[in-house]
């Protein structure tokens, strides 16, 4: 005979095993980013919003990779090329450029441009690799091989020589 069991008991099961469930996701999943040349893996809570690109005003006398301040619904928004502050080339505009708003837990009102969105990856789908990146917290690779650097964004917001944009 089958075990009675409440339908209370039955609701806080599956209460807690959603829960449980979405804790997992979210732990395992990353925003995936292309930055220049290179995957890029970001923490979903490390990220408010993403938004295409929108008319950003430049400012004189501020570093090159500085693109300059964005209005975003009333709020302005300074907007960086992480592309350049990289050392690498600067982004070079186009429709899958994206303005990704990092979260104001780490820096009010900045934001970064990337290249373009490459989706939700799973941690459970790369394997750790032993190579290391002087910008990433941790390199990974996918079943194609392809390489996958992870953004400190906490790193990245209190680098002295992001926060400083002037010349």
């Amino acid at each position: 005979m089958a075990k009675r069991i409440s339908l209370r008991e039955y609701q806080e099961g599956v209460v807690a095993r959603l829960k449980s469930a979405a804790a997992t996701a979210q732990v395992n999943t990353r925003l995936g980013i292309r930055i220049g040349q290179d995957n890029w893996l970001v923490d979903l809570s490390d990220v408010a919003e993403v938004m295409p690109v929108p008319p950003v005003s430049p400012l004189p006398l501020s570093q090159p990779w500085f693109k300059g301040v964005a209005n975003l619904r009333g709020n302005l928004v300074s907007v960086s090329d992480l592309s350049a502050f990289f050392g690498g080339p600067a982004l070079t505009p186009s429709p899958l450029a994206r303005l990704m708003l990092l979260h104001p837990k780490h820096i009010l009102h900045s934001a970064v441009l990337v290249e373009r969105m490459l989706g939700l990856k799973h941690l459970s789908d790369l394997s750790v690799d032993d190579a290391t990146h002087p910008r990433a917290s941790t390199v990974y690779r996918d079943v194609a091989g392809q390489r996958w650097l992870t953004l400190d964004v906490a790193a990245l917001a209190s680098d002295p020589g992001f926060l400083q944009a002037g010349q």
